[in-house]
């Protein structure tokens, strides 16, 4: 199994959309790579932690690629825009791919490359290696499965 770790605006829809794909075994979401230690969310809705929500991913590699799964992500948020999807805006609404496996690093430049030829504005998704993260809080995991009809800014139809 491989494992990757995606931020792409409000953790409840980036969840719902990667566990929906074929090939994805596990998701969580949490808070990646900031300076405070096991925050709470309204912590992280401050702008003082650091940290972006995200969601943890671990897929079968024999299923679907990491390339795969990336261009997926690629298609549901817009990197151009820092620190905000949709109508939420902050630092923890930025986008970021965090790896954990040092070879994932050449797929990762290759999609975020490919993406710089689709925007005339420079991509500001971030690329780094996983420091930290902490577990959500319960009731933000598989919020829209708990919530069907809760908020969620990506069309979960794609």
């Amino acid at each position: 199994m491989k494992e990757i770790v995606l931020a792409g605006g409000c953790f409840w829809g980036v969840e719902e959309y990667m566990s929906r794909i074929d090939g994805v075994v596990a998701t969580k979401v949490g808070y990646a790579n900031g300076i405070v230690e096991n925050p709470t969310y309204e912590e992280v809705c401050t702008n003082t932690t650091g940290h972006a929500e995200a969601c943890y991913i671990q897929f079968d590699e024999n299923i679907i690629s990491l390339e795969d799964l990336l261009n997926r992500f690629w298609n549901i948020i817009d990197p151009t825009l820092l620190n905000r999807q949709g109508p939420d805006i902050g630092s923890q609404y930025r986008t970021g791919i965090y790896y954990m496996d040092e070879e994932d690093l050449p797929i990762i430049m290759n999609t975020f490359d490919e993406q710089k030829k689709k925007y005339e504005k420079p991509i500001v998704t971030e690329v780094e290696q996983l420091k930290v993260f902490y577990d959500a809080e319960e009731h933000h995991q598989k919020y829209l499965k708990k919530n069907p009809g809760g908020y969620c800014h990506i069309n979960l139809n794609d």
